[in-house]
């Protein structure tokens, strides 16, 4: 799922123009080796964090269908994860680098989802809606100079985009539909001139008469005693 994050990231990025003007979209670390070998303009797209969504849990399912319509499996509700991205620009000017900031702002905030013509693979086989929105306030969300502290560089303008995705649920193999009918016999009633007695089924486990299980005879409860009659003789 994550992979496919970054493809619907990078068409979109793409479709805003990047890609015409020869900037160059990348997912690495920005990390000071990685920008010291930096030499064209480029869009560092960074997933730094990732958290499930423990809110939008469901405990409902799916059905799997095949080409004729008959159920092959079924399948567990999505969990939904929040991905976050470090997003930053690299040229040799810093206004280059504010134009290019300024156009990702402009693309991610025309929509609150994904488009789903950018989706693929499993993102696009759940037909669900993918969030597409900018981190702010959010006290739970590492903040950008930590990030740029553990990638040993130094603090940048940058963006932090989140992506509210959902990873599809384990498929279970449904059992192969039934193609024969139920075939029931009737057999000829016992002659009741045959010498043979009727013959009772027996099965393994169970015990002899007056155990509990299958053609068991059960004992007949005792008669109670005879309640005395109100103001009669006692025989």
């Amino acid at each position: 799922m994550i992979h496919e994050v970054d493809e619907a990231l990078n068409r979109l990025l793409d479709e805003s123009g990047f890609a015409a003007s020869g900037v160059e979209v990348v997912f690495d670390a920005p990390t000071r080796d990685w920008a010291a070998r930096r030499s064209a303009p480029t869009v560092c797209v960074f997933l730094h964090d990732i958290r499930e969504d423990g809110s939008r849990r469901g405990t409902g399912g799916g059905e799997v269908y095949d080409a004729d319509g008959l159920v092959v499996a079924r399948r567990a509700p999505a969990r939904w994860f929040d991905l976050t991205y470090l997003v930053t620009a690299w040229a040799s000017r810093s206004q280059d680098e504010h134009r290019l900031l300024a156009q990702v702002l402009t693309t991610v905030t025309q929509a609150d989802t994904m488009p789903a013509r950018l989706l693929t693979g499993t993102l696009a086989e759940l037909g669900l809606a993918v969030g597409l929105d900018l981190v702010g306030g959010d006290p739970d969300a590492p903040a950008a100079s930590d990030v740029w502290s553990a990638l040993g560089g130094e603090l940048r303008p940058s963006l932090e985009v989140r992506v509210r995705a959902p990873l599809r649920g384990p498929h279970l193999a449904a059992a192969p539909p039934v193609t024969e009918g139920l075939v029931v016999r009737a057999a000829p009633e016992a002659d009741p001139r045959d010498p043979e007695p009727a013959r009772r089924l027996r099965y393994e486990g169970v015990g002899d008469a007056g155990a509990e299980g299958f053609g068991a005879p059960r004992e007949r409860p005792a008669t109670p005693a005879r309640r005395r009659r109100r103001g009669g003789r006692q025989p």
